[in-house]
């Protein structure tokens, strides 16, 4: 087999600092040779690029492998899956699913090529693994986002020891990456990509730097703000780093999206300090004010249903979210991952508890956005062109405050001509289910 003939099928689950982690992939890959392809049955090698961080991301992940081992009765010979279920269950995958032929963990990207190369040939199944806190960061990618816009990995792991997460254990402890590295990464997405939204991601990037004992995020965004973006996005930033500092620089930065996502789990001081936060319910009150305050938009997440959870404690996080006002919200049940310290906490809530709760939780949330939303009937905001919606008949795009495939979309009329990835005047007209409707303004 030439190097040209050689096919690649990708399968990436997971976040979107997995989904850097799949780019990060394909380049090596095509460094080898091979040639990335859409249909899985057209390849000679499936990479299924996994997560492992709740029961239904790993159920998720197993369909995955499943499917794609079901590819290795035609064309495919080597089958690859690495990432955090990987790291996680390593030994436990390759027993039950032998069709495996190369297992990686999550900093083990560049020599998966090389392995495949070998299973090709005719080699034995191999497992690549790795300290969890051991590092190779790098700069080459294939992007898979539309052109316009990209993420960028600020720092791997996380330090915070929630006592329900168990990303420290598969991913290992926050490491930030060197300032200059993602400049220049940046600068590459800028100029060589043409990308003009950048979204910096990590597990946490409020922490950028103080694992080299000091705050640098700020000294970033002011080196990412030089290059030619026209937004910097900002997502997964833990409350008790959102200090005044941080609202002030992104309330007058124009080039920072005013819009932040900030996991707060929950708003009860008992079950904050049960997961371990190092916020209470007063902090996050003050906080969010704030952030009202200065006009940012806020996206959050919340655990329903985490041990010790009763009804009282449920009910004050349905009466926070009325006085919140998210811009839009994410409620997951309480998931007892193994290893974890809440695992061993006693007063686990009932799976069907947790899952009306879940139910409830975006019941009431939901009425809350709608209404929200119809608030911002007349206003007028920046929106990047993105697609077509045929059935509508209308362009597609977001504002500042709609992250890619997270937060819906605006789907808008123009009597000018459009280009995708431009950026365009829109005067929202009317409000529909998540999105918004609105038509170009000259």
């Amino acid at each position: 087999m030439s190097e040209r003939e050689k096919n690649l099928g990708v399968i990436s689950l997971g976040c979107d600092k997995n989904r850097v982690d799949t780019e990060n992939a394909l380049a090596y890959f095509a460094e080898r040779g091979y040639t990335p392809v859409s249909d899985l049955a057209q390849a000679d090698a499936i990479l299924v690029n996994t997560c492992g961080f709740i029961d239904p991301a790993k159920q998720e992940s197993i369909d995955a492998i499943l499917e794609a081992a079901s590819y290795k009765s035609g064309r495919c010979r080597a089958l690859i899956v690495s990432g955090c279920l990987a790291q996680r269950y390593g030994a436990e995958l390759k027993e039950g699913i032998p069709e495996i032929d190369v297992l990686a963990g999550t900093d083990r990207y560049a020599d998966i090529p090389t392995a495949a190369d070998r299973v090709l040939a005719g080699g034995a199944a191999e497992m690549l693994f790795n300290d969890i806190n051991d590092r190779h960061f790098t700069s080459k990618r294939i992007l898979t986002t539309p052109a316009h816009y990209a993420y960028l990995k600020i720092a791997e792991g996380c330090s915070n020891r929630c006592t329900y997460c168990a990303i420290p254990y598969i991913r290992g402890n926050y490491t930030s990456r060197p300032l200059e590295e993602l400049a220049a990464e940046a600068k590459e997405l800028a100029e060589g990509w043409g990308v003009k939204e950048l979204i910096l991601v990590a597990q946490d990037v409020t922490r950028y730097g103080t694992d080299k004992g000091k705050k640098m995020l700020i000294p970033l965004l002011e080196e990412l703000s030089k290059l030619d973006f026209e937004r910097i996005r900002l997502l997964y930033l833990y409350p008790e780093q959102v200090d005044d500092e941080l609202i002030e620089y992104i309330a007058k930065n124009e080039k920072i999206c005013k819009y932040v996502d900030i996991p707060l789990q929950h708003i009860n001081d008992k079950i904050l300090k049960k997961m371990g936060r190092r916020v209470n319910g007063a902090q996050i009150r003050g906080l969010v004010k704030k952030l009202r305050e200065k006009g940012i938009f806020v996206r959050s997440t919340f655990i329903a249903g985490f041990p010790g959870e009763g009804e009282e404690e449920f009910e004050e996080l349905l009466a926070f979210l009325e006085e919140a006002h998210f811009y839009a919200c994410g409620f997951f049940a309480y998931s007892k991952e193994e290893g974890t310290p809440a695992a061993k906490l006693p007063e686990q809530v009932a799976e069907r508890v947790k899952a009306a709760r879940v139910k409830k939780a975006y019941a009431v949330q939901n009425a809350i956005s709608s209404r929200d939303k119809q608030a911002l009937i007349g206003r007028v905001f920046d929106v990047v062109y993105e697609d077509i919606d045929y059935d509508r008949q209308a362009f597609a795009g977001r504002t500042e405050f709609q992250t890619p495939d997270v937060d819906g979309v605006t789907y808008f009329k123009s009597d000018i001509p459009v280009d995708v990835g431009g950026v365009y005047r829109v005067k929202i007209t009317g409000v529909c289910g998540e999105d918004l409707i609105g038509e170009v303004t000259e």
